[in-house]
């Protein structure tokens, strides 16, 4: 069965309990990584995931809390003795950032490294991310300070459809990329500049007729403060979950 690993729940600032949001989705053939922080290895191990068995990486937005690991990760993969191929999805805002941050680091002379695939994808609704045998994953902009993407993750076999709105003020372009989804994970910073309450979580939530909404990207540790279930369910009569640092989640 498919499957959500969250490896982070942290909004920007982690916790030794919360690590940024960042997240895994495991199927059969393909294991896809949503944004890319801390100690990606150490992250994936403690998962029980397999660096090796990584086949796609996609970054939402180049902010650190969602992309700094990225370097790290591909350096260790290659010490590891990686040699198949990876690939990174994002938008050219994000891609041209990311080769040149890799540039930096000049991995262009390191030797026999392995095949690295950069996708860039346009900044328009339900454009095409990844296409195969388990998952159909399509993103959309959304509102944040920078170009970010949401994503729409179809489980061809189980017919399930989860949507992640990543880090954004409510839109209706999370409304339309969730409607109708069995799970939404949404973002609950704080209804600030760039970011989403967990109150108007649960409207979008509410908008888009989801089954279940998980709240993620919340202030945590000293910095937590609220009840963002009950926040949530002012505006949304169904269920809600505080997704918690590697929680699973079945598809």
């Amino acid at each position: 069965m498919p499957k959500v690993i969250i490896l982070g729940s942290s909004n920007a600032v982690p916790t030794i309990n919360h690590e940024n949001t960042h997240l895994v989705i495991v199927g059969r053939e393909r294991t896809i990584l949503v944004d890319c922080v801390s100690t990606p290895v150490v992250r994936l191990e403690q998962a029980g995931i397999d660096f090796n068995s990584l086949t796609d990486i996609i970054i939402t937005h180049f902010h650190p809390d969602h992309v700094a690991g990225v370097p790290l990760l591909l350096m260790d993969m290659w010490l590891m003795g990686r040699t198949k191929p990876i690939n990174i999805y994002g938008l050219h805002y994000t891609m041209d950032k990311l080769e040149a941050l890799m540039g930096f680091y000049g991995w262009g002379e390191w030797p026999n490294f392995f095949p690295v695939g950069f996708y860039r994808l346009p900044e328009a609704e339900m454009a095409p991310v990844l296409d195969c045998a388990e998952f159909n994953i399509r993103s959309s902009p959304v509102h944040h300070m920078i170009p970010t993407i949401g994503l729409r993750v179809e489980c061809n076999h189980e017919e399930k459809i989860l949507a992640y709105s990543c880090d954004t003020e409510p839109c209706e372009q999370t409304v339309r990329l969730a409607s109708g989804a069995d799970i939404l994970i949404h973002e609950a910073a704080g209804a600030t500049f760039g970011h989403s309450s967990a109150e108007q979580a649960g409207e979008i939530a509410t908008k888009a007729e989801v089954g279940i909404l998980y709240l993620i990207h919340y202030p945590s540790g000293r910095y937590a403060k609220g009840d963002p279930i009950s926040e949530a369910r002012r505006t949304y009569a169904g269920e809600v979950i505080l997704a918690t640092d590697f929680m699973t989640i079945g598809l």
